[in-house]
């Protein structure tokens, strides 16, 4: 196991995923620093810590949270940066932290959406990690959240896109384990794509209809809408070449040879990681009228369906739907 005690680390985007998964690196004897954009955020964090309720345990973490604005002042660089941050926001983000990353250092990308090459767009492949989360919390007061899924229902994998970050998955997944289960992926762009091929089934879907994903999922009405969106993303993947990857603890031997890839996927999903109250990302973004990444998951299959000459319908209804949401038509 690599010691990382030595290591400076930063976790950019320290929301309701971010600042749990800070929360619990700090606790096991890490060096690292939170950074985010919410000013009162960072101001609740700094003054009372880390706040992360949980159903049998709240745990309150000291931490050192700094604003975007901290970052030109930062004198060390960083070993490892953990973005969890939006999709969309992957290429600021990356080079805002860059002047600030080691020479050997690495950016993992802890985020829905297909960002990796976002990631090494910016600061090169050799010092990208793509990583794909499982995580479910919530965040509507600064300082504070909700955490549904803790440690032992939380996962992780980890994968570099290129032979000379491969030196650093390893540092990485013990990084993450520390927040949930954390394994390696020989094909990280893969895995990545069966996490969205998830989230086109639950994320938006559900948000749309301003439910809970335990609700949604057992109507009928809604569970069709839900799987025909991850049965598009399936299609797209496939057409540009994706491999079908263990993910959320499944075996490739479950996954592989099923003609009910995405129904199976959405059963374990809800009866391993959620609960009865659960709500999506989303969800959550339309409550506080906050952009989603909407257009990165739903929109990304559209993307690509319509590069291959053919359609997303039902993806592409989800995204002009929760667009109208957003803008306040719904």
């Amino acid at each position: 196991m690599a010691n990382l005690t030595d290591k400076r680390i930063a976790v950019l985007g320290t929301g309701a995923n971010g600042a749990a998964i800070a929360a619990d690196i700090h606790r096991a004897g890490y060096d690292v620093v939170l950074i985010d954009q919410w000013a009162e955020h960072v101001e609740a964090m700094r003054e009372n810590g880390v706040r992360v309720e949980m159903a049998h345990e709240t745990q309150v973490t000291k931490v050192r949270a700094y604003h975007l604005s901290d970052v030109a002042t930062f004198d060390a660089l960083f070993d490892i940066v953990l973005l969890v941050i939006k999709a969309y926001d992957t290429p600021w983000a990356c080079h805002l932290i860059k002047p600030c990353l080691a020479k050997e250092g690495v950016i993992a990308g802890v985020q829905n959406g297909m960002t990796v090459d976002a990631i090494a767009d910016a600061v090169g492949p050799e010092r990208t990690i793509g990583c794909v989360i499982e995580i479910t919390s919530q965040m509507f007061e600064p300082g504070i959240i909700q955490r549904e899924s803790g440690p032992d229902k939380s996962w992780f994998a980890v994968g570099a896109i290129d032979e000379a970050a491969k030196v650093k998955e390893e540092d990485v997944r013990q990084l993450l384990s520390c927040a949930g289960t954390a394994v390696l992926s020989d094909d990280i762009r893969s895995s990545k794509w069966m996490k969205l091929i998830s989230n086109c089934t639950t994320l938006a879907t559900t948000a749309i209809f301003g439910a809970t994903m335990a609700d949604a999922s057992a109507d009928p009405k809604m569970r069709a809408v839900m799987l025909r969106a991850g049965e598009e993303c399936l299609l797209a993947g496939q057409e540009v070449g994706y491999k079908i990857q263990p993910i959320f603890g499944l075996s490739a031997e479950e996954l592989e040879q099923r003609n009910d890839l995405v129904d199976f996927m959405l059963n374990h999903m809800t009866g391993t990681f959620i609960t009865p109250t659960t709500i999506t990302t989303i969800l959550q973004d339309h409550m506080k009228n906050r952009r989603s990444e909407v257009g990165d998951v739903n929109g990304g299959v559209v993307e690509a369906r319509e590069a291959a000459g053919a359609t997303a319908r039902v993806n592409k209804g989800v995204v002009e739907l929760a667009g109208r949401i957003k803008r306040g038509e719904l």
